[in-house]
């Protein structure tokens, strides 16, 4: 009789386990799947063969999503859910930020040392390693995770408000770095050009990366006064953000710094990076909260006009995300080559959030992330896991080399549809 007893609580402990992967997998698996769904939705309406979704139509779209939509999600999520306390308790988020940054750079620096990429992409295969997605993305799995009433977290609400809120609060240090760091970064080698001798053939504006990415270059006060010396027919896409021995003799220290702090404050006006500085303002101070955010408040027909188009946001960036795909990686694969693109999909991917997930668990044992709140660490997980930032194929097209970054970002996307399902498997699992 004994023997049966312990016989039987092993073989219960073996299907505990058993329903316990399964469970794991599940959750992990489902998010990827809507997402895969969604975007096999927008390749089929932007192929040929529908039509749907040409290349105006998806450029209109995402230019829709990021000034509206994405906004709407992130003053409406981000302010419902943070407090002056919350303030002080999610400090590590643009840390950690910080941190991924710069443990993905030096993968980056030691795989591009290693595999000598062609010249002149050594600092290109660095950044396109280093630089990931932590906005859309992240929200996209979230929204996916916890619209299932079962999901591992709790209450579907409050996990997708959580989550949403965490995301958002890092929107503006991921802002400051791709406009510091990595518009640096992406400058071409000293007076030359990434097209080098295809210069005329090929315009430094990219059409399908435009496509994708709804910033659109804007001519600086330096970049105005170069155009100016360089003759009245210069346009100013094409003019050289990397200035001239001639240029930069023209102008002090003093003022080429503060054109470059005038660029970053240009570039910081971005909807999504409004929206979050409104909603840390609206969401700390009592006065304003009750005034436009709680359930009850006399202008809570705003924020919940907010909530209904931020809905929309998922659908509609999965959507033109899948469309972009119909165009394939372009001519930019070829100038890379095979080892280069294979390197940084495989460095991204895989040998980054081992990195991160050291980084996240020190944090933890330091004390630096809040006792219990699973969501708080999942989302510092997944912010170094996600495949390389479309925003940094933005600053790409800037610098002249566009065309190399939409085919980095299609098949880093394409690959990532795996490598976050395994990573979810295990940050699950590690979690619960």
């Amino acid at each position: 009789m004994m023997e049966r007893s312990l016989l039987a609580i092993v073989l219960d402990g073996h299907a505990a386990r058993g329903e316990s992967v399964f469970y794991t997998i599940k959750f992990a698996v489902l998010p990827i799947a809507k997402v895969f769904t969604m975007c096999s939705m927008g390749f089929l309406m932007a192929s040929k063969y529908v039509n749907i979704l040409p290349a105006n139509c998806r450029k209109i779209l995402n230019g829709l999503v990021f000034s509206l939509l994405l906004p709407c999600l992130i003053f409406s999520q981000l302010g419902r859910a943070i407090t002056l306390q919350k303030l002080l308790d999610w400090w590590y988020i643009p840390v950690n930020i910080i941190m991924g940054t710069i443990s993905g750079s030096l993968i980056g620096l030691i795989v591009a040392s290693v595999i000598r990429p062609p010249y002149p992409y050594f600092k290109f295969t660095i950044i396109h390693i280093g630089i990931g997605n932590i906005g859309n993305i992240p929200l996209v799995l979230i929204a996916a995770l916890c619209r299932d009433e079962s999901n591992p977290f709790g209450d579907p609400n409050k996990c997708h408000e959580s989550g949403n809120a965490y995301i958002s609060f890092g929107q503006w240090v991921g802002a400051i770095i791709l406009y510091t760091y990595v518009f640096q970064m992406l400058s071409p080698p000293y007076g030359e050009t990434f097209d080098s001798g295809e210069e005329e053939k090929l315009p430094i504006q990219d059409p399908v990366t435009e496509e994708k990415l709804p910033c659109k270059a804007t001519v600086t006060k330096v970049e105005k006064i170069y155009t100016k010396d360089s003759g009245e027919d210069a346009k100013p896409e094409q003019v050289p953000l990397i200035a001239s021995k001639e240029f930069k003799a023209g102008f002090s220290t003093t003022e080429r710094v503060i054109s470059k702090i005038l660029f970053v404050m240009q570039k910081l006006k971005q909807p999504p990076i409004l929206a979050s500085v409104l909603a840390i303002v609206c969401g700390v101070i009592p006065f304003l909260k009750s005034l436009i955010l709680e359930d009850d408040a006399p202008f809570f027909f705003f924020t919940d006009s907010c909530l209904i188009l931020g809905e929309a946001m998922i659908p509609c960036i999965l959507l033109a995300l899948g469309g972009n795909l119909v165009d394939g990686p372009g001519v930019g694969s070829k100038r890379l080559g095979l080892r280069t693109m294979a390197s940084i999909v495989f460095a991204r991917l895989v040998l980054v959030p081992p990195a991160g997930l050291a980084i996240v668990t020190f944090a933890d044992k330091l004390g630096f992330i809040p006792k219990g709140d699973k969501m708080f660490k999942f989302v510092l997980l997944l912010q170094h896991s996600m495949p390389t930032s479309v925003l940094s194929g933005a600053v790409a097209n800037l610098r002249g080399c566009g065309k190399e970054a939409a085919a980095v970002l299609f098949w880093v996307h394409i690959f990532a549809v795996f490598s976050m399902a395994g990573w979810i498997v295990l940050y699950l699992a590690i979690l619960f």
